[in-house]
């Protein structure tokens, strides 16, 4: 187990898109930056380029310089060749920590980590209408809020931060191409950030995004894409996030408690009247 701190390093990073062209050994020069700099490896999903179990074999090779506790989420580039659960498991297999729905604690911070999906944000958010494939759409962006936040009411945490791919909020992707941005994420995923005391977000997939927002709850959030890490912080492409554990987040408790209060009442994410997939 790593030893205590009282100031965590967190460096974050998404869109790695590791395939089977990629030069053996370019990346290990940055795993290496990476450990001397953090305590703890947050990765937000597009780890391989097509989803093939040998892309993340191979990328496991790049990280045998990662010296550090890591978490990861996969992406939709993860799940193109239908083998992201053996890909799962080579994570496992090399000591990362792969989330869909799951929680983990290092350090006295906990992690909650989903995929997300895409969707659309606010008023412009696709609704459950029409088609029955347009509402398992849908269900399928409500269950990836589901678990998100199924997964941070299990944490208990004075600082709690959330993983995904896809984002939750239209801030981080603005400045992709309008068209696309029902496909980068969905608001759905932002409704469980504003019930419990989370400490920061981060996600990948909008490449020429914004590199931080906020939530309507005042919630820090990150875009992490690689490409965009690259531009932002060209001598250290990866955000670096400090966490001071020893100081109490006040909101936990109130929000806790309004959110344990709320699930015993009703479901907090509204569902679409679809069968399950």
């Amino acid at each position: 187990m790593p030893a205590a701190k009282d100031v965590v390093r967190i460096a974050a990073l998404g869109d790695l898109h590791y395939g089977r062209t990629a030069t053996p050994g370019l990346l290990q020069p940055l795993f290496g930056q990476i450990s001397e700099s953090a305590d703890i490896l947050v990765l937000c999903g597009d780890l391989t380029d097509y989803g093939l179990a040998d892309e993340a074999r191979a990328l496991m090779r790049e990280m045998a310089a990662v010296k550090i506790p890591t978490v990861a989420v996969l992406g939709n580039h993860d799940y193109e060749s239908s083998q992201q659960d053996e890909i799962r498991q080579i994570l496992v297999d090399s000591g990362i920590v792969p989330l869909d729905g799951e929680t983990t604690e290092i350090l006295g911070i906990g992690f909650a980590g989903v995929k997300g999906f895409a969707g659309g944000f606010g008023r412009g958010a696709l609704g459950p209408w029409g088609e029955d494939i347009m509402k398992k759409f849908v269900h399928e962006a409500v269950n990836e809020a589901l678990k998100l936040e199924s997964a941070l009411a299990r944490l208990r945490n004075d600082h709690r931060i959330a993983i995904l791919h896809y984002s939750p909020i239209q801030g981080t992707v603005e400045g992709e191409p309008l068209e696309i941005y029902p496909f980068l994420g969905c608001s759905r995923l932002e409704e469980p950030l504003g019930r419990y005391p989370v400490t920061a977000v981060f996600h990948g997939h909008a490449h020429h995004g914004q590199p931080e927002g906020r939530t309507t709850k005042n919630v820090p959030v990150y875009n992490v894409s690689m490409s965009l890490m690259r531009v932002v912080f060209p001598d250290r492409p990866f955000r670096l996030l400090e966490v001071d554990v020893t100081a109490v987040d006040d909101r936990r408790a109130g929000a806790d408690r309004r959110a344990d209060e709320s699930h015993r009442q009703e479901p907090q994410i509204q569902t679409a009247k679809t069968g399950h997939r």
